[in-house]
C-alpha cells in the first residue's frame, strides 16, 4: 500500500515507521521548516504534498492519505480530496469544528443527550473579567483553536480569583486573540474514550484512556499536551455506548473518517463530556500500538473499504511515557534550544524493546539518531501488562534506558489510577463486567 502523510510537525512519525516496517511505501510532507530534521533519513520526504497526489492515485484503492492535525482548514481540504475520489483518513471540516470550537461541541453533546457542565464563551477579556467578578466560583479556562493547551488553566480557588489573575495578567496576548470558554469546575476522574470511524461506523472495540497532562509528577506544573497516558481496550463497550457512540450518526452525516476521542469527567453525578479530539491523538496512537493486534496497514485498509466494524486487540493495559526535552512544554522559537543532541540506549534494544519505542521528533544525522523538531517531543516509551502497575513498571524500566542530554519525563504515570481512581470508576458502574 501507499501512504502520504500530511502535517506541519510530523506528529505521526512513529506511525509512519510502523507502516514502513510492515512493508508499505510511505512519503511525508512536513510544513514547518523548523521540523526539517524530523525523520530525516528514516522516511522519504515530499516537499509539496500536492505533487504526490498522482503517486497516491496510481495505487488505486491501496493509496491512502493521512492527515495529522486540525489546523489551517485541513478538515475542509480532506473533504475536498474525498470528493475527488481519494482515500483520506484523519478528520473532516466537521471534526475540526468539534475540536476547535468548544462551545459548539458542548451544544452538540447536549443535543445528543449528554449532561454538560455550565460554560460561557467569550471573545473579549474585559467581558470575561466582569463575568468572573459578578459570578465568583471555581472555573476552568480553555482557549479555542489548535495548539491552545499551554494557555488553559484549571482554577483552584472557590471564588475564581486565580482564574481572574490568569486571564488578566498571565495569558499570552496571542492566546487572547482567539475565543475562549469558562467552564464550571467539576470534581471527578478525568477519563477518555476513543475509536476509529470509517465514514459509516465506529470500528470496535473502543479504547479507554486516562491522560496525565501536567508537566511534573504529582500533577504539578504547566498543562502540557500530554506527559503520559494509561490505555486499554478492555471493558469499554458500556462507556462507549453512553458517550462517543451517540455521535455516530452525526459523524456519518458530516463525512468524517478518522480517529475520534471524547474526554470526560466522571463522578457520582454522571458523565460530563469536556472536549473532542478529531484526529490522530499524539501520543495516544503510539500508546495504543502495542495493544493493536491488527497491523496499521490492515486497519487503514479496513477503514477505507468499510469492510468490517471491528479489529483485533490484545488484553491488558498500555502505559505510555512521553520523553521530552527543552523547550517543551513551549516551542522554538519561543524558547531557543539546540537540536541535534545524541539519542543513545543503555544496552542494544531488543525487538520487544523497539516495539515499545515510538519516535517523534528524532532523525538521522550522519547515520546517528539525534533530536530534531520544534517542541521537544523526543519519543514515547510504552509498557504493557495485565495490570496498570505491571505496565507502568515495564514502561519506567525501558524509559530509564533511553539516554538523551536533558531528557525529562514522569515516572508516576498511572499512580492515581492504581491508588484510587480506577477503583472509583469501577464503583460507578461505567465498565463492562470483568
Amino acid at each position: 500500500m501507499r501512504f502520504l502523510g500530511i502535517g506541519d510537525y510530523c506528529d505521526l512519525g512513529a506511525l509512519y515507521l510502523r507502516l514502513i516496517e510492515e512493508g508499505h511505501e510511505v512519503k511525508v510532507s512536513i510544513g514547518n521548516p523548523l521540523c526539517s530534521g524530523t525523520l530525516a533519513g528514516l522516511v522519504e520526504r515530499a516537499p509539496d504534498w500536492r505533487n504526490e497526489l498522482d503517486w497516491v492515485r496510481a495505487a488505486g484503492r491501496d493509496g491512502i492519505i493521512l492527515f495529522e492535525n486540525v489546523a489551517k482548514n485541513r478538515g475542509a481540504v480532506q473533504d475536498e480530496l474525498r470528493g475527488e475520489g481519494f482515500n483520506v483518513i484523519g478528520g473532516s471540516a466537521y471534526g475540526d469544528r468539534l475540536e476547535n470550537d468548544r462551545a459548539y461541541a458542548q451544544r452538540v453533546l447536549a443535543a445528543a443527550g449528554l449532561p454538560i457542565a455550565r460554560n460561557w464563551e467569550f471573545t473579549d477579556r474585559a467581558a470575561a473579567l466582569d463575568f468572573l467578578q459578578k459570578n465568583p466560583a471555581r472555573y476552568v479556562l480553555k482557549f479555542n483553536g489548535p495548539d491552545a493547551s499551554i494557555d488553559n488553566y484549571v482554577g483552584r480557588l472557590a471564588d475564581g480569583r486565580d482564574v481572574r489573575a490568569m486571564l488578566d495578567k498571565l495569558a499570552r496576548p496571542e492566546a487572547l486573540q482567539a475565543s475562549f470558554v469558562l467552564m464550571e469546575f467539576i470534581e471527578g476522574v478525568e477519563m477518555g474514550v476513543g475509536a476509529y470511524f470509517d465514514g459509516d461506523n465506529f470500528l470496535l472495540p473502543a479504547c479507554l484512556d486516562w491522560e496525565h497532562k501536567r508537566f511534573f509528577p504529582g500533577d504539578l506544573g504547566e498543562l502540557t499536551g500530554e506527559m503520559g497516558t494509561v490505555v486499554t481496550y478492555e471493558r469499554s463497550r458500556r462507556f462507549f455506548e453512553r458517550t462517543l457512540g451517540r455521535m455516530e450518526q452525526l459523524l456519518r452525516e458530516n463525512g468524517h473518517c478518522g480517529y475520534v476521542n471524547l474526554n470526560t469527567i466522571v463522578n457520582e453525578r454522571g458523565i460530563w463530556p469536556l472536549e473532542f479530539t478529531c484526529r490522530f491523538g499524539y501520543p495516544g496512537f503510539a500508546i495504543l500500538t502495542p495493544l493493536q493486534e491488527t497491523a496499521w496497514g490492515d486497519l487503514f485498509a479496513a477503514m477505507v473499504s468499510r469492510a468490517t466494524t471491528g479489529f483485533a486487540t490484545r488484553p491488558g493495559f498500555s502505559v505510555g511515557i512521553v520523553l521530552t526535552l527543552p523547550p517543551f512544554p513551549y516551542s522554538r522559537p519561543q524558547v531557543e534550544e539546540p537540536v541535534g543532541l545524541p539519542v543513545l540506549f543503555d544496552g542494544e534494544p531488543t525487538a520487544a524493546d523497539r516495539a515499545n519505542l515510538h519516535y517523534c521528533e528524532l532523525g538521522l544525522e550522519h547515520g546517528e539518531l539525534v533530536t530534531s523538531g520544534i517542541y521537544g517531543w523526543a519519543m514515547v516509551v510504552t509498557g504493557v501488562g495485565d495490570s496498570i502497575a505491571s505496565a507502568q513498571q515495564r514502561a519506567n524500566r525501558l524509559a530509564d534506558r533511553v539516554l538523551i542530554p536533558n531528557v525529562r519525563y514522569r515516572r508516576d504515570i498511572g499512580e492515581r489510577l492504581i491508588a484510587r481512581d480506577y477503583a472509583r470508576v469501577e464503583r460507578l458502574g461505567l465498565l463492562d463486567p470483568p
